[in-house]
C-alpha cells in the first residue's frame, strides 16, 4: 500500500474502526536511519493501534530503524517480505528475500533483540513463494526459520509473486490463491498467529476466515485494497467482527462529519486539501450519488482556497441513518 496508507488515509479509516490494526504504507530501514525519520513514522495518537511496515534486506539497518521507530508508540513493526513492485526489487528486498529465509531470520532476530522486551513486536508479511518455487515445500521452510529466529506471527498473502513477467498490479490478481496450503501450514504451527491476506474482499468474506475450517480458524485477516476503496463497507462493521459484540456499523456520513476538525486543523498547519480528500473518495461507493460525490472532491479539492465546506457536500449522496451517526 505504497503510497497509499499514509497518515491522512489512516485518520480517515480510524473514523470507521476503533479496533482494527491499521499499518502504515511500507518505509524502508534506510530512509529511517538516514533520512528525516521524525517526518517519515509520524502519527497522530488517534490512529492507534498502528503497525509500522519496514522494507529492508540487512540486518543492522533493520536494528537501527527499529531503534529509532520504537517510541513512538507502534503496536507492532512488521517486516514486509511479501511486496513485488518494481521499487521493491530494484533495493533488493520485499518478494525476492523469499529465497532467502536465513537472511530473513536474521535480520528479523535483529529487530527482535532491538525491540527488546518491552518494544513493539516484530512480525513478518509474506509469500507462499515467487517465481518457480514450490509454495508446498517454501513455505513451511520459511516459516520454521523465521519463527527459529524468535517471530510469532506472520501475516501471509497467499500467492506467489512472479517477479519476473508480471506487473505489481498483476501480482495482486493472476497468482491463484491458496488458502488450504496457509491454513494447513498454520495448523501444524499452533504456537504461531497466522494473518491470512490476499483476494479478501469483504467483511463477510473475513468472517469466514477467522470461523473454524477447513481454510478458517486463523487469528485474523488483512485487507487493503478492499478496504480502501469501500471502507464503509469493510471498515464501518469491523469492530464487531474484531469484538465479537454486537455494534452498529458506522456509517460514511459519520465517518466524513467526523474528519471536519481534522481537516480544518491540517489545512492550519499548510496541508492541502486534495492530500487528504483523495484518500475519501469510495467513500460512498455502492450508494446512489457516490460518482457525483467523487466528482465534487476530485474537481473541487484541488482549487485555491479549497477547505472543509466542500467535504460538507454531503448531500450529493443519498443520506444513509444509523445509530453510529
Amino acid at each position: 500500500m505504497m503510497d497509499w496508507t499514509d497518515r491522512h488515509c489512516r485518520m480517515f479509516h480510524r473514523r470507521f474502526t476503533s479496533h482494527a490494526l491499521l499499518y502504515t504504507e511500507m518505509v524502508t530501514a534506510g530512509a529511517i536511519v538516514h533520512g528525516d525519520a521524525a517526518h517519515l513514522l509520524r502519527h497522530h495518537a488517534a490512529e492507534l493501534p498502528l503497525a509500522l511496515q519496514l522494507g529492508g534486506g540487512d540486518p543492522g539497518e533493520l536494528a537501527e530503524a527499529v531503534r529509532i521507530a520504537a517510541p513512538f508508540g507502534f503496536a507492532e513493526i512488521n517486516l514486509n517480505v511479501g511486496c513485488p513492485s518494481d521499487r521493491v526489487r530494484s533495493g533488493t528486498f520485499g518478494a525476492c528475500l523469499m529465497r532467502q529465509p536465513g537472511l530473513v531470520a536474521e535480520c528479523a532476530a535483529a529487530m527482535i533483540a532491538a525491540a527488546g522486551d518491552a518494544g513493539p513486536e516484530i512480525t513478518v508479511k509474506c509469500r507462499i513463494g515467487v517465481d518457480d518455487q514450490d509454495p508446498e515445500a517454501v513455505l513451511p521452510e520459511f516459516i520454521d526459520r523465521v519463527a527459529a529466529a524468535g517471530v510469532r506471527v506472520f501475516a501471509v498473502h497467499a500467492r506467489k509473486a512472479w517477479l519476473d513477467g508480471l506487473s505489481p498490479k498483476a501480482n495482486r490478481e493472476v497468482p491463484p490463491l491458496d488458502y488450504a496450503l496457509v491454513g494447513r501450514v498454520a495448523r501444524a504451527r499452533p504456537a504461531l498467529a497466522f494473518i491470512l491476506n490476499g483476494g479478501i474482499a469483504s467483511l463477510e468474506q473475513a468472517r469466514g476466515h477467522l470461523a473454524p475450517g477447513i481454510n478458517g480458524g486463523f487469528a485474523g485477516v488483512m485487507l487493503g485494497r478492499a478496504a480502501y476503496h469501500q471502507p464503509a463497507m469493510v471498515l464501518g462493521g469491523a469492530d464487531a467482527l474484531v469484538t465479537g459484540s454486537a455494534r452498529e456499523a458506522v456509517s460514511a456520513e459519520a465517518a466524513v462529519r467526523a474528519m471536519y476538525g481534522y481537516i480544518e486543523d491540517e489545512l492550519a498547519r499548510g496541508t492541502r486539501l486534495a492530500r487528504i480528500t483523495r484518500h475519501m473518495l469510495g467513500a460512498f461507493a455502492g450508494r446512489p450519488g457516490a460518482r457525483r460525490w467523487r466528482r465534487i472532491l476530485s474537481e473541487g479539492a484541488h482549487r485555491p482556497g479549497a477547505g472543509v465546506a466542500l467535504v460538507e457536500a454531503l448531500g450529493a449522496v443519498a443520506p444513509a441513518r444509523t445509530a453510529a451517526e
